[in-house]
């Protein structure tokens, strides 16, 4: 417990990941539970078992971008793409997440931290089940994609950028937010009022402004059956 304390207070003050964990990765700086209390259940079939089961490699794709950049709907194509070719996938989409598990969580930057730890914390279950995990959410900061990453696994985490510029965006605007911000009433927003941090080496880069939801989709599984994830 007192190790994992130290380790979260020392991400909140370095801003970055640079310890390498084989475990599941909490983040958090107060537990509920004393640790005397708390067990590890080893589980009976190894992940490895399940996944040549499924004839793929466990992974977590994890799309960023910017609002109506194009993540959910890529997210559900390549879900829906994987599926049809026999192979078993799970989305998390950041706003379906905020219905559920995590819709006592707000947008102040501790929320949006949390956010993306649990959304990590279940990719991770996910990968541990055989699975892909396709997330999809802003994200906006690189120390809090690294977090995601250290909970998922080096190996087991692709970072993929979306990327669509801010006008393309707010051209877009499915669903009226650029419209609201611009008026003031979504304070921090991502792209307007508040910064996105790009990513500097993700594992690969999509832009949607020449590029449609299936090729996106496309491009995303031929970078699956490129790199060996599937079989």
């Amino acid at each position: 417990m007192q190790s994992s304390l130290k380790f979260a207070h020392l991400f909140a003050e370095r801003n970055t990941v640079e310890l390498k964990r084989e475990t599941f990765g909490r983040f958090i700086t107060k537990t509920n539970a004393p640790a005397e209390n708390i067990t590890w259940h080893q589980a009976t079939v190894p992940s490895t078992v399940k996944q040549s089961a499924l004839q793929q490699v466990a992974v977590t794709l994890w799309l960023t971008g910017l609002s109506a950049a194009g993540k959910s709907s890529i997210a559900c194509a390549l879900d829906n793409l994987l599926t049809r070719r026999g192979y078993h996938s799970a989305v998390l989409d950041g706003d379906n997440l905020r219905h559920h598990l995590n819709s006592d969580l707000g947008f102040s930057a501790t929320d949006r931290r949390e956010n993306i730890r649990r959304t990590a914390e279940v990719a991770h279950l996910f990968n541990e089940a055989g699975m892909i995990a396709i997330t999809a959410l802003i994200s906006p900061h690189k120390a809090d994609r690294e977090m995601a990453r250290a909970i998922i696994g080096e190996q087991r985490f692709l970072e993929v950028y979306v990327r669509a510029s801010v006008s393309k965006c707010e051209e877009r605007d499915p669903k009226g937010l650029y419209v609201k911000a611009r008026q003031g009433k979504i304070p921090e927003f991502t792209g307007i009022s508040a910064p996105y941090e790009e990513p500097q080496a993700p594992a690969l880069e999509i832009n949607t402004e020449n590029t449609t939801i299936e090729g996106a989709a496309e491009q995303l599984f031929n970078f699956l059956v490129g790199q060996a994830y599937l079989k």
